[in-house]
């Protein structure tokens, strides 16, 4: 599937509003997480390994939210019920997502994208993507970082199916564990007024 086919991907369009995270802010972030070079040798090789096992990754992620009524919520249609049409789209950016993580170069279209992803699970922009009357007029905060765990805890297994050494396993893992806490901090902006961001 390419990008372009992926409902409302916009990633490095002109619908996609600039972050208001400095470059200076968004550089102490990367130190603040560790993130330096050797997580992104570690990433890009992540992405190969992660590659064609996106599918599985999702089926995963998605039984544990579909496990969870509290969370499956946020997908609802207006009648309260999950919406399939809306979790097969989201789906497919969340595919988009993994090769995102692992190919991201850091640069200000990725930032401006973050503060999109952001802004979508806000009252300011949750549900419009898809045009969906939803239940969830927002995803609490709350949820948004503690999903840090599921979604670091569960993709060391498909990291390690490729026979990595060890060693490699775990870079993989901390690299995506770095990754996935630095976008989830840059997702956080919009909840919060500038001034305590």
């Amino acid at each position: 599937m390419s990008q372009t086919s992926i409902p409302g991907y916009t990633y490095g369009t002109p619908q996609v509003a600039p972050s208001p995270v400095t470059d200076a802010d968004f550089a102490l972030l990367k130190q603040t997480v560790l993130l330096g070079d050797e997580d992104l040798r570690y990433l890009r090789l992540a992405g190969e390994v992660l590659g064609d096992q996106i599918e599985a990754i999702l089926d995963v992620w998605y039984g544990f939210v579909g496990a969870n009524a509290h969370l499956v919520h946020y997908f609802s249609g207006a009648d309260g019920r999950p919406d399939a049409q809306y979790l097969g789209r989201v789906r497919q950016r969340f595919g988009q997502w993994i090769r995102d993580t692992c190919s991201a170069q850091y640069d200000r279209a990725w930032l401006d994208y973050q503060h999109e992803i952001g802004l979508r699970h806000t009252a300011a922009k949750k549900n419009r993507t898809d045009g969906v009357a939803s239940a969830a007029p927002q995803i609490h905060l709350r949820y948004l970082i503690a999903f840090i765990v599921p979604i670091t805890a569960t993709i060391k297994p498909f990291l390690a199916k490729k026979g990595h050494a060890a060693a490699d396993v775990e870079g993989m893992h901390a690299a995506w564990f770095k990754a996935v806490t630095l976008q989830v901090t840059l997702w956080s902006e919009p909840y919060v007024a500038a001034s305590v961001f």
